[in-house]
């Protein structure tokens, strides 16, 4: 969801790379949730982080806990943020309960990353949600 709301703020001027340390489909449910508010992530797929270890970065951004734990160092001078915020997909519940946790971690990411383009000291903390 954060690599589509990226590419949607950052517009052509934005080169956006997303990855995971445990790879697999794309979330039915973030697709949903993503369309709710007008951005098509069907075409995105998930990616290992090991295809972009040769790769430097101006920044790296991390969003959940065990992204950060095992997020390898990038070459370059990468500013990393991370922010702790919960796997939408572990959520249990019904259907509904489901989508909902995938719509509060959208929301979450979309007052926190036009903050975050603006720049450093603007959103890069890792305060809670």
């Amino acid at each position: 969801m954060a690599e589509g709301l990226l590419r949607h703020l950052g517009g052509i001027d934005l080169e956006v790379f997303s990855a995971g340390t445990a790879p697999g489909k794309v979330h039915p449910m973030a697709v949903t949730a993503m369309s709710e508010i007008g951005i098509d992530i069907t075409a995105q797929w998930s990616k290992h982080l090991g295809i972009y270890l040769e790769d430097s970065f101006d920044d790296v951004l991390t969003v959940c806990d065990s992204a950060a734990e095992s997020c390898p160092v990038f070459p370059g001078q990468a500013r990393r943020t991370h922010w702790s915020l919960p796997d939408p997909a572990a959520t249990e519940g019904d259907e509904m309960e489901r989508l909902d946790s995938f719509r509060m971690v959208r929301r979450i990411l979309e007052r926190r990353l036009p903050k975050w383009l603006e720049g450093p000291g603007q959103e890069r903390d890792s305060s809670s949600a």
